[in-house]
């Protein structure tokens, strides 16, 4: 082998060892580009699910918001409502009361309410109120029962409240107690299920 042979071989030799050396160079700065882009990514996807989810929670929080508020305005409408139909019902019963009031079977009712707060007196003086609006009837109940009566000052619609003065007892048998009861107490009830 000639000089100038061994000089081109060594030359060939050099630059493939300087070749490999750049590839495995190259290689390697690849490598680590490719781990740096991988975690960029990685993180960027974190980061983008992150947001995804801060805006989903943010979205169902903004959606429930709205569902509660068109609920309460829902019950609100509904609440008004039922007053009003409760209004109604009741100045209906009322109008009904008017009207029983002038029959038979109440100035029956007012006669066992009399007979009935007698009974409970036992005797004890008491003092038995009917409605002004019943001083018509007084003669009438008075003789049926042999009670005197007053007709009270105050108007409780119709019925009869009688007072124990010794015993300190209220008998109250009048409407306008009984209907305003009903009154708080009466409710709706059916259909859809309100709470």
């Amino acid at each position: 082998m000639t000089l100038e042979e061994k000089i081109s071989h060594l030359k060939d030799a050099a630059m493939e060892e300087a070749r490999a050396e750049a590839n495995a160079i190259m290689k390697q700065h690849e490598d680590a580009l490719m781990g740096v882009f991988e975690q960029h990514r990685t993180e960027e996807i974190r980061q983008s699910e992150t947001r995804v989810k801060a805006e989903r929670v943010h979205a169902n929080q903004q959606l429930n918001m709205a569902m509660s508020k068109a609920q309460l305005e829902l019950k609100r409408e509904l609440s008004k409502t039922q007053n009003e139909l409760k209004k109604d019902l009741f100045r209906e019963v009322e109008e009904l009361l008017q009207e029983y009031m002038k029959t038979e079977e109440y100035r029956s009712l007012l006669v066992e309410y009399i007979r009935k707060a007698a009974k409970f007196a036992d005797g004890a003086a008491m003092t038995i109120y009917i409605n002004p609006t019943d001083a018509d009837k007084k003669e009438y109940l008075e003789e049926y029962t042999g009670m005197m009566l007053t007709v009270s000052k105050e108007d409780f619609i119709g019925g009869v409240r009688a007072v124990i003065r010794e015993k300190n007892i209220l008998i109250d048998h009048a409407f306008k107690g009984a209907l305003e009861n009903e009154y708080q107490k009466f409710s709706f009830k059916g259909g859809a299920q309100i709470e």
